[in-house]
């Protein structure tokens, strides 16, 4: 069975961003950006999800962070759409709950080629260690774009930023996991349409 990889590199005037990713991995991770929170949110994603990750990220953040933290979205969902080629034999949709000690992170995809993101998850302070915490949503709504995925992440309580945004980058690698893994059932593609 073929591994599902994808390289790709992404360059405009604002950022400079190549990706690796394995898919069928062992959760294996070599992220370097400059915004060290976001390092560690996307360390959990692949740790969690168990794909091999690498990630150079370099960007204007004297400027803003936010051309930064969207664009590695972006080529994050380019990546996975790349590495899911026709998406034959997938679940195509995956969930999970992931509890980080008081706060619950709730997430739903459906890799569908509708891009969609459902975001429920407000954050009280500013800055969650280096990061700006109103680009969280950003970062998804990048990677659903591009990926063609519908998204849904709901936080019904929590208290600690920290802890929140933890949840949610946990819980969606779980439901990516789940999403892109492979079903002996499926033989085709996931949908009555023939195609996503």
């Amino acid at each position: 069975m073929n591994k599902r990889k994808a390289i790709i590199k992404r360059k405009t005037n604002e950022t400079e961003i190549r990706i690796m990713l394995g898919i069928d991995g062992k959760g294996r991770y070599n992220i370097g950006g400059k915004i060290n929170f976001l390092n560690h949110m996307l360390e959990l994603f692949a740790k969690h999800g168990l794909f091999d990750l690498e990630i150079k990220a370099d960007g204007d953040i004297e400027v803003d962070q936010h051309h930064l933290v969207e664009d590695i979205g972006i080529v994050l969902g380019q990546a996975f759409k790349k590495a899911l080629g026709d998406k034959k034999g997938i679940n195509r949709s995956g969930y999970f709950a992931f509890p980080m000690q008081e706060s619950l992170a709730i997430v739903a995809v459906d890799i569908s080629g509708r891009p969609y993101l459902k975001f429920e998850a407000g954050f009280r302070k500013l800055k969650i260690g280096d990061l700006d915490s109103e680009l969280i949503e950003e970062f998804f709504n990048g990677f659903a774009a591009n990926l063609g995925a519908n998204l849904h992440i709901k936080m019904p309580y929590g208290k600690n930023e920290h802890h929140k945004a933890e949840a949610i980058f946990k819980a969606f690698g779980k439901a990516m996991s789940m999403a892109c893994s492979r079903n002996p059932r499926i033989k085709s593609i996931p949908s009555t349409k023939g195609a996503l």
